[in-house]
C-alpha cells in the first residue's frame, strides 16, 4: 500500500529489528521492569511491527490515524486479540485500560515531542515506552547538552538508546536515521514552577543564562544566588541538569 508521505508514514521491515522492539517492550533483551499483558500501539501502520508485538502480548491496542491503514489491520491478524483505534494519538484517553501496559510504535518524527509528553503525563503510566524516533531526537535526549525536551524526559522517566536504525531499512527510506528510545516512567521529579524557569532559561538557549533570566531579580541577586548554588556566570541553559534548575528555582524563590 502507498505510504501518506504528509503522514511521515515510512515502513520499518527488517524483521530482526521489528523483533528486537518488539523483545524491549516486553522487558526482555536489555529491558527492565515487570512483565505486561497489554501493549498499546502507536501508528501500527502495515502491521510490521504488530505481529511481532502480538507474539509476546495478551492484546495488543493499535493506535492509527490513517483511515486506510486502520480499517486493513484486523485483516491481517484473523484471531489474534488487536483492537484498532482509528484516531489521532494525542486525542486518545488511554486511561481505559485497568491492566499493566507498554506503549510501543515507530512514531512520525514532527510530532515526536508532543508524544513522548503525552505518554510521560499519563495518570495511570505504562511499564515502558519503546519508541523508534529521529536518530537526532534520541542522541539529544542522553547528551550531555541539556535541552527543554531532554530535561522534561528525564523529570519522568528514565532514559536510555536502544539500536540504531538505518533509513535504508525503511520503505520509502526517510532522510534520516532513526534509533530506539526506551523509557521507563517514573513519578516526577519536580514540578510545574521549576519547568517555567527551565522554559524561560530556554529562551535564548545560546546565551549565557544570567541574560535569560534577568527581570526575574536584579543582576546583584541573581549573580550571588548562581554562585551560592555553584553555577558558573558562565553557564549556558543546556550546561544545567535537572537537580540544578531545582536548587536554582529553590533559590530564586526565596
Amino acid at each position: 500500500m502507498k505510504n501518506n508521505k504528509a503522514l511521515g508514514q515510512h515502513w520499518l521491515y527488517n524483521r530482526a529489528v521489528l523483533e528486537e522492539i518488539a523483545e524491549l517492550a516486553y522487558g526482555g533483551v536489555e529491558g527492565e521492569g515487570s512483565r505486561a499483558s497489554v501493549c498499546v500501539e502507536i501508528g501500527p501502520g502495515l502491521g510490521t511491527l504488530t505481529a511481532s508485538l502480538l507474539r509476546r502480548f495478551d492484546e495488543v491496542i493499535a493506535v492509527e490515524f490513517d483511515e486506510r491503514l486502520a480499517q486493513n489491520l484486523p485483516g491481517s491478524f484473523p484471531g489474534k486479540n488487536l483492537k484498532v483505534i482509528n484516531d489521532d494519538i494525542l486525542n486518545v484517553d488511554l486511561n481505559f485500560i485497568q491492566k499493566k501496559y507498554v506503549i510501543a510504535g515507530n512514531i512520525p518524527y514532527y510530532i515526536t515531542s508532543p508524544i513522548i509528553r503525552k505518554v510521560l503525563t499519563l495518570k495511570r503510566p505504562a511499564e515502558r515506552v519503546v519508541l523508534l524516533a529521529q536518530k537526532e531526537v534520541a542522541d539529544r535526549l542522553v547528551d550531555e547538552k541539556e535541552t527543554v525536551l531532554s530535561l522534561f524526559v528525564k523529570n519522568y522517566a528514565d532514559v536510555k538508546l536502544g539500536p540504531v536504525v538505518l533509513k535504508g531499512e525503511f520503505t520509502p527510506p526517510p532522510k534520516v536515521d532513526s534509533a530506539v528510545i526506551v523509557l521507563k516512567p517514573h513519578a516526577a521529579i519536580v514540578g510545574d514552577e521549576v519547568f517555567e524557569l527551565i522554559k524561560r532559561g530556554f529562551r535564548a538557549p545560546r546565551k549565557k543564562l544570567v541574560h535569560n533570566l534577568m527581570g526575574l531579580v536584579s543582576k546583584e541577586e541573581l549573580t550571588r544566588k548562581m554562585a551560592e548554588i555553584g553555577i558558573s556566570l558562565n553557564a549556558r541553559p543546556g550546561d544545567l541538569k535537572l537537580n540544578e534548575w531545582q536548587k536554582l528555582s529553590y533559590h530564586l524563590s526565596k
